[in-house]
């Protein structure tokens, strides 16, 4: 796995609770409608009862992101709160069933879907902070992440699969401008292509060949695409290092260098696109601090009365980190009330990062640049995370989510301070150190508490290791080894203590009256569930 800090680091821009739960759902809704060439009539979504979706999929919003993607939505849409509403009018049949199929991973999605004479099915599994990943369709195992475009050529003999394969692989000349297939994969009853543009011509061209039955067109749902042979300059800290020896490049300089060779970009575009990204947290925490509302909701507008109290000076004394704390509060309340936020690394932990990083920006009077800068330093020390861990928080916990959250804001905030190379990485490695078993539990079956309260701990765990490293103190675990043991802990954690709602303050007698009441306020489902 290559990550890119705007695949699986620093994004998605989203509505919703969590980003393993919402994001991920649409991306794989979306695809899902593509396979089904956008028409969708009946449809049965299947968790697995051992699974963290069969007790999570509605309150944490996995159903309203599925919605959405079968509606052909974005994960920004206005819309997605209701988006169940929108099914009979566009006339797809949505059911919702609890089996026992022995699924893997706990966020698997196996869904069937049939539009008049056309069936498919197809398994997915939300790996965190909104990315996914397709592993069957139709009972052929498969590798899609959403960063290509995919064609699958549905053929009725292998001679056609040969053809179809070999028309694909052939030199551009006559074909459609702009697609070449960057692999092309032979499997039982389809030939799977993979490009960065899509086939345009080609389509009608091969659906036209003898013993073709179907060509679909899947459009990616990433930022950023992969290519095929891609390499990267590195892909932990300490080949980091190495490839510094000789470039003496502060951390977000590396950052750029990493991210313009994994997406093929220049350096001025990776720098727009994060500055892009920065600007959506300043608008998000901004409306956070001016007040958000929404009905089914655990906790209220609890920023408001803090940025009151800290204007009457009637807080504890701590100016830098009493604005972080507010900031925090404020986006994961925007977060919470269906606002536009961004995944960093994952919506459950969408506080920590921007609000240690842009609340150190603005107590120190710092330039919008400095903010994009440090949002580097963070993203690629989440690179290293993604790479050879997880954000989801069904895999490894919250220390996945707000530990990875904490590790890469105290490195941005080490460059926010005047620090080098070696400090945020010092830095980096503290906060994870300090995170371990850091277990998710929900109240409510809600993304808020003590969410709420991971994140702020989170940011100022990154604000005390950001000085620490300031002041050189040792960190004595390089950051490669933490993020191993952080991976190490996550396998031993039980699932009860990942993002379950079976233990922890989830199964406190409090938590499951707040449930009962929250649940009591909702309407009656559009939606059929059943459990076998």
């Amino acid at each position: 796995m290559i990550p890119s800090i705007f695949n699986d680091v620093i994004g998605p821009v989203m509505r919703g609770a969590s980003s393993s739960h919402c994001a991920a759902a649409l991306r794989i809704g979306r695809i899902c409608r593509a396979l089904m060439d956008d028409r969708l009539d009946q449809i049965e979504v299947e968790f697995d009862v051992r699974g963290s979706l069969a007790t999570t999929h509605k309150s944490q919003g996995t159903d309203m992101g599925l919605f959405g993607g079968f509606l052909g939505w974005e994960a920004y849409d206005e819309r997605l709160p209701e988006s169940e509403h929108y099914l009979a009018p566009a006339g797809i049949d949505v059911r919702i069933a609890i089996l026992d199929y022995g699924a893997e991973h706990p966020n698997t999605y196996r869904i069937r879907m049939t539009t008049g004479g056309d069936h498919h099915v197809l398994t997915a599994i939300s790996t965190g902070g909104g990315m996914i990943e397709v592993t069957d369709i139709d009972g052929t195992a498969v590798t899609m992440g959403g960063d290509y475009y995919e064609t699958l050529v549905f053929v009725d003999t292998p001679n056609a699969a040969k053809a179809v394969a070999a028309d694909a692989a052939a030199p551009a000349a006559g074909m459609a401008d702009g697609f070449m297939a960057e692999d092309v994969i032979i499997h039982r009853r389809f030939v799977q292509l993979k490009s960065q543009q899509p086939p345009g011509g080609l389509r009608e061209r091969w659906a036209a060949m003898p013993g073709v039955t179907a060509v679909k067109v899947i459009d990616p749902v990433l930022p950023v695409l992969s290519r095929k042979n891609m390499t990267v300059p590195f892909i932990t800290c300490e080949e980091m290092l190495a490839y510094n020896e000789t470039r003496n490049l502060p951390l977000w300089e590396l950052a750029v260098a990493y991210e313009a060779a994994r997406g093929g970009l220049t350096q001025a575009e990776v720098l727009d696109k994060m500055r892009e990204i920065v600007g959506i947290m300043k608008n998000a925490i901004q409306q956070g601090l001016a007040g958000t509302t929404y009905a089914d909701r655990l906790l209220g507008a609890q920023s408001l009365n803090f940025r009151k109290q800290l204007a009457d000076r009637k807080l504890i004394e701590g100016d830098t980190i009493n604005r972080i704390v507010m900031y925090v509060s404020a986006m994961m309340e925007v977060k919470s009330s269906m606002g536009v936020i961004v995944a960093a690394p994952t919506a459950g932990s969408c506080g920590a990062l921007p609000g240690a990083v842009l609340g150190l920006v603005d107590q120190l009077t710092l330039p919008d640049d400095a903010a994009v800068k440090a949002m580097l330093c963070a993203g690629i020390i989440g690179v290293f995370i993604a790479a050879h861990a997880t954000f989801a928080a069904e895999v490894g916990g919250c220390q996945a989510e707000c530990g990875s959250g904490a590790s890469m804001a105290a490195a941005g905030m080490v460059y926010l301070g005047g620090g080098n190379l070696q400090q945020s990485l010092s830095a980096a490695s503290l906060a994870l150190q300090n995170s371990l078993g850091m277990v998710c539990d929900p109240i409510a079956n809600r993304v808020e508490a003590p969410c709420l309260g991971k994140n702020v701990l989170a940011a100022s765990n990154a604000f005390s290791c950001a000085n620490m490293a300031l002041a050189d103190y040792d960190h004595l675990i390089p950051l490669d080894q933490v993020i191993e043991a952080m991976d190490q802990v996550g396998q031993s954690m039980p699932h009860t203590l990942r993002c379950t709602n079976l233990g922890g303050l989830s199964i406190t007698k409090a938590a499951k009256e707040l449930e009962q009441k929250l649940e009591g306020q909702q309407a009656a489902p559009a939606v059929f569930f059943k459990s076998c």
